[in-house]
């Protein structure tokens, strides 16, 4: 296992075909600064250009907490003009994550608040154990989830219980946010990062061309009508079926034997 860090609070950690992206600004509960944010855009950056990366879990290294949002301490400090330059720094954090090529997983425990809940959504699968306590509070502080909350939560579960999660501004155990489908997959208490890792592992076996394609028509046909989100998975298609993965999946299956993905 190799280990490349992004500045002092993200590190990669690779696991063969899967690479862990690790908040680690554990004195702060990985609250999300300037620096941090700058240094996860980095990170998703480098990972997104990374064609051994087939898969990307992102965890926490903070025994209590996965993230607690962005970091009010810094905040406090701003100035009206300091809030408006840091703005594009903090959503290149976030839309680095959701826009990571590859299909993603949060491993969440403890707190995952406001932008840590976020930077959770922003994957396309959440595992949790059943310390997780998740939210979105940020009317209570005067603001609105910025981090792109008001989009990707009415997504999981709906308009009216994202509006009602959103305007009462209140936390939800692991139990009631597996019930809801704010997370997908509750597993024993410390299994979290285990858990997700596994679930990388399985999923990285599969042909890294065709899980973009697929990542990409998911996301491309997300609210789309039905014959519009079809041309959508038509094109994501034609970009696999004459890819080398393609031939070689089809070879395998009829030899009887793995893979062995080019990755083109």
């Amino acid at each position: 296992m190799s280990e490349e860090r992004y500045g002092e609070f993200v590190l990669v950690r690779r696991h063969g075909h899967v690479a862990e992206l690790v908040l680690d600004r554990p004195k702060a509960m990985n609250a999300v600064s300037t620096e941090m944010a700058r240094s996860l855009a980095g990170a998703c950056t480098a990972l997104a250009a990374d064609r051994e990366a087939r898969v990307v879990v992102l965890t926490s290294s903070h025994e209590r907490a996965f993230c607690v949002g962005a970091d009010l301490k810094e905040r406090n400090s701003f100035s009206d003009a300091d809030l408006v330059k840091q703005r594009p720094v903090a959503r290149g954090a976030y839309t680095g994550v959701l826009e990571l090529p590859m299909p993603t997983i949060a491993a969440v425990h403890g707190f995952a608040l406001g932008g840590g809940f976020e930077l959770a959504l922003s994957c396309d699968l959440i595992v949790a154990d059943p310390t997780a306590v998740v939210g979105l509070p940020e009317v209570s502080v005067g603001v609105i989830p910025g981090g792109g909350g008001t989009q990707l939560l009415p997504r999981r579960v709906g308009a009216a219980r994202a509006a009602e999660l959103i305007f009462t501004a209140r936390r939800l155990d692991a139990a009631e946010a597996a019930g809801l489908g704010l997370v997908d997959q509750l597993v024993e208490e410390g299994r979290d990062r285990g858990e997700a890792l596994a679930l990388a592992a399985r999923i990285a076996g599969n042909s890294p061309v065709g899980l973009r394609a697929a990542k990409r028509a998911l996301r491309l046909g997300h609210g789309l009508d039905l014959r519009a989100g079809l041309e959508v998975e038509d094109a994501a298609w034609r970009s696999v079926a004459f890819s080398g993965d393609r031939a070689e999946g089809v070879a395998a299956f009829n030899e009887k034997r793995k893979p062995e993905w080019p990755g083109e």
